[in-house]
Formats: C-alpha cells, structure tokens, sequence
C-alpha cells in the first residue's frame, strides 16, 4: 500500500510540474469581443523585458496560434518559444498572439473555398485584427502603430493568411513571416488575386523546409516569391527566401528559425 501511494504521489507530483507553464512573466492573456467572428478571442501578449522601466513606442508583430507560441503546456505539438527567443536577445518588439478558433481554424485563416476542406472566412478573420484588435491594441499599449514597424507572422494557414494580409491590408502591415505557407489551399484564387494586384512594397521572410511531405510547397513559395519581387527592384532587399535543408513542417523548424526572421525583418 505504501509502495502505490508513493507511486501515486509521484505520479501527481510529475503531472503538476508537467502541467506547469513555460510562458516568461512578460507574457500576459486578455479576451476580447470579436464581432466580425460571432465570438470572443483570448489574446496572448508578449512586452518586452524593459517594457515597464522605459517610456518609448514599440513595433508590434500579430501572430496566428497563440496556443502554439509562448507555453508548452498549450500547444499542440511543441511551442515555438517565442517568449524565450525574444528575451535571449533582447528584442524590442511587442507580440501579440491570437489564438486560432479549434475547430474554426481552417476558415478564419483561409481566404478562398478549398473543395476538399472548405474555409474561405479570412477576411472576417483579419478585419477583426485591424479594425478591433489593433485599434485596442495600440490604445492600451505603447505602439508605434505604422506600416513599417506593423509585422503579421505566422506558419501553415498561418502563412498564407499573413502573406493574404499584406495583400488585403498594404497600408497597415509593412512586414511579414511567411513560414511553411500553405498556397495550396487555394493557389487559382491567389494567382488571381496576384494578377490583379498592382503595387506590392511589403516586407517579406519566406521560409520552408526540403522535407515538408508536400511537394508543392518550394515550388508554391518560389512562384509568390517571383511574383513578389516583379513588383520591385531586388535591389531593395525587401524579401528573403529560406529553404531549410531537412526541415519539416513542424513547431521545431518554426522555432529555430523564428529568431533569424525576426532579425532581418526589423
């Protein structure tokens, strides 16, 4: 009997410190009506380490999957550490993170109708960031709230949604991490939309890994990035293509490229 409640107690002495979260102090929740989605949105905030020992403005990057961003215990699959990353090296820069819906996700971070997987509701999903997230965003904390110092980040749906953003909203995000982006999902709309579009001056880090299991995806990523740079001269280095060698699509490629992405973007 002892043997097992010793056992017992371990056991719940290893779930508790498993369960424990890895965020650093600096990151914070808040929840936030989100009309444009019928629903409400837990938001995860990232402040810089001097945040509260200065007075200056600070960039802000919005990124997708908050669950996957800050805390192990959250996410799904490993985080991306981004809390970690940022503090290594001193990073001034605010990140907000904004959990994806579940079973939504797939609509809110897709701009077109996929046959096979439906989606399509991006532009409600990206209206809400601009037109309720950030304006609460920048009224509640000290933003430089530019183009220039605005980034969208994300991987998966979560490229394609940030590389649709700039597309979509030009004069409010002037940066982008394009990691993995699923151009797949509908490639004839976006070649469509692409053929449409006349001025492209956005910033841009696209990344991938050899090693994703779809083959499209460096072909897909080379093809935007073509398109991206007839909109202006490569002279003004304003993208960055990375095909990491081995790489998966997965949070551990993700994390240990976030740093790189973040340094040349600002």
């Amino acid at each position: 009997m002892k043997q097992f409640l010793s056992i017992l107690l371990l056991l719940i002495f290893w779930d508790t410190n498993a369960q424990q979260s890895t965020a650093s102090k600096q990151v914070s929740t808040f929840t936030i009506d989100a009309p444009q989605l019928k629903t409400t949105k837990k938001i995860w905030i990232y402040l810089p380490k001097n945040y509260t020992t200065s007075t200056k403005n600070y960039p802000v990057i919005y990124m997708h999957d908050a669950q996957n961003l800050f805390d192990a215990t959250t996410s799904y699959v490993g985080e991306w550490n981004v809390d970690e990353t940022l503090d290594s090296i001193n990073a001034q820069a605010i990140v907000i993170g904004i959990e994806h819906g579940g079973d939504k996700r797939i609509d809110e971070l897709t701009p077109f109708k996929n046959e096979k997987y439906g989606g399509g509701s991006a532009d409600n999903y990206l209206d809400f960031i601009v037109k309720t997230l950030k304006p609460k965003v920048d009224s509640t904390y000290r933003t430089k709230t530019n183009k220039r110092n605005t980034a969208i980040f994300g991987s998966s749906l979560g490229g394609l949604v940030s590389f649709y953003a700039a597309i979509k909203y030009p004069e409010v995000f002037g940066k982008v991490g394009c990691f993995s982006p699923s151009f797949w999902f509908g490639r004839k709309e976006m070649n469509d939309l692409l053929a449409k579009t006349k001025d492209f001056d956005t910033k841009i880090y696209f990344l991938c890994g050899d090693n994703e299991g779809d083959a499209d995806v460096i072909p897909d990523m080379k093809n935007i990035a073509h398109w991206v740079n007839t909109k202006r001269c490569e002279c003004k280095k304003l993208n960055k293509e990375v095909i990491v060698k081995g790489g998966q699509h997965n949070e551990k490629m993700w994390r240990e490229n976030f740093k790189k992405a973040y340094l040349w973007l600002f």
